[in-house]
């Protein structure tokens, strides 16, 4: 198993490069199951999870290929409708091959997914819209069993406990797109990645409208042919790009921003005292100067991602004075703050918030990654922190980042990544 040794307290200088999205990469490649023809996709990032996805199309008899960034997946011969939970529960999208095998094959089989532990994540917005479109939904062994003769469209509400929900939105839209009749949406995630499904679609003959607003009006076609799609840049890529230029108090450029879709994590980076400026799609992100403590809250788009919580976490953990971070999506994604406590940090949780008394400098400890957006903070924290850290389990990093440390590295971070056995038989023999 692979950890990362890193050497803190170093100044990054330089241009790095955003790769495509990984949260829009996956429903497109599910939705591809509902397309009668061959699909290509661009700009694909080369992530395990991207590979998790590939393997469970290909278990249901789809063909996936494709290198250096370019994906073709034809569905044409696919006769599965079962997702087995081996392939499933390593990611949360893969219940958004759900609504493609229901729309196209009328039964669908998906096991309960997996992913990263960040709380409860129950799956009901998908059933109940799934429902609503006609589909007979139980739960069985531990998958979902989905049938439907015929989906019609209907109008439905996807409002949850905590707001809306991604991959219900891209699973019922992606159904209903197959659906007889109109559809319509209320309560959808207004999400770039729900938008880029939508664009996607509509390339491929469906008809979507209002896709990034809260309310998604569908008509069903016959079918969906094939098509091409470029995945856009990772908007959770460039704001943990920009936050390691923020905490290690340096200044770099950020190629391939979708600054469009960060508006929230630059305005709170100002905020914060970090200067930011923006030519096209170029992010140069100068944080040589004091920084302030502030309050920040995860929220549904357009606010700041809950995806970036956790770095933030880290940032703030080394700005003297009291910031405050709260978590309107997942409530209990706060399990990062421990490893953080090991480097110095000072953390109080207070219900769904987490108090942050900043301190001077992190020092570097052992740290164990429990989930995606927590390695991506304890690797921002011990490129900052003096001494070194080593990281455990890393593969959480690897499932949505594109080798992080190397990028760090062509920046000036000290990164090595090693496997953990070849170094802990080092230390004792």
């Amino acid at each position: 198993m692979d950890m990362l040794i890193v050497e803190g307290g170093r100044r990054l200088s330089g241009r790095v490069r955003v790769h495509g999205s990984k949260n829009a990469t996956l429903p497109v490649m599910a939705a591809s199951l509902a397309v009668d023809g061959p699909v290509t996709l661009n700009n694909v990032p080369a992530l395990v999870d991207v590979i998790t996805m590939a393997q469970l199309l290909r278990s249901l008899g789809a063909s996936v290929s494709g290198t250096a960034g370019c994906v073709k997946i034809n569905s044409q011969h696919v006769e599965g409708v079962v997702a087995e939970y081996d392939l499933v529960r390593q990611m949360r999208a893969g219940v958004c091959v759900l609504g493609p095998l229901l729309a196209r094959f009328g039964s669908a089989r998906v096991s309960l997914p997996g992913g990263c532990n960040i709380g409860h994540r129950p799956i009901d917005l998908h059933l109940r819209g799934l429902a609503a479109l006609g589909a007979d939904i139980r739960i069985n062994g531990g998958y979902v069993v989905a049938e439907a003769g015929t989906l019609r469209g209907a109008e439905l509400h996807l409002e949850g406990p905590h707001g809306s929900s991604v991959t219900a939105t891209c699973n019922v839209m992606t159904a209903a797109a197959l659906a007889h009749g109109r559809t319509i949406v209320h309560c959808a995630a207004k999400e770039p990645e729900v938008a880029s499904l939508a664009a996607f679609l509509n390339r491929l003959g469906a008809d979507i409208d209002g896709a990034g607003t809260s309310t998604i009006e569908i008509t069903g076609v016959e079918h969906l042919h094939g098509g091409s799609q470029t995945i856009v840049p990772d908007r959770i890529e460039a704001a943990t790009l920009a936050i390691a230029a923020a905490i290690t108090r340096s200044e770099i450029e950020i190629e391939e921003a979708p600054v469009d879709h960060l508006v929230s994590v630059i305005s709170k980076l100002r905020e914060i005292g970090v200067d930011v400026k923006v030519t096209g799609r170029l992010m140069n992100v100068n944080a040589d100067q004091t920084l302030r403590p502030i309050d920040v809250t995860a929220l549904p788009y357009p606010g700041i991602p809950t995806d970036t919580q956790a770095q933030f976490m880290a940032l703030l953990a080394t700005i003297p004075g009291t910031s405050v971070i709260t978590d309107s999506v997942f409530p209990d994604r706060f399990m990062h703050a421990s490893e953080l406590l090991r480097m110095g940090a000072k953390l109080q949780r207070a219900g769904d918030s987490t108090v942050v008394e900043g301190v001077n400098s992190l020092s570097g400890a052992p740290l164990m990654a429990c989930d995606l957006r927590a390695s991506a903070a304890m690797l921002l924290a011990a490129i900052a922190a003096d001494g070194e850290s080593q990281i455990r389990r890393v593969y959480h990093l690897d499932r949505g980042y594109v080798r992080l440390e190397q990028k760090l590295n062509q920046i000036g971070a000290r990164i090595r990544r090693c496997n953990e056995a070849h170094t802990l038989h080092r230390h004792v023999s």
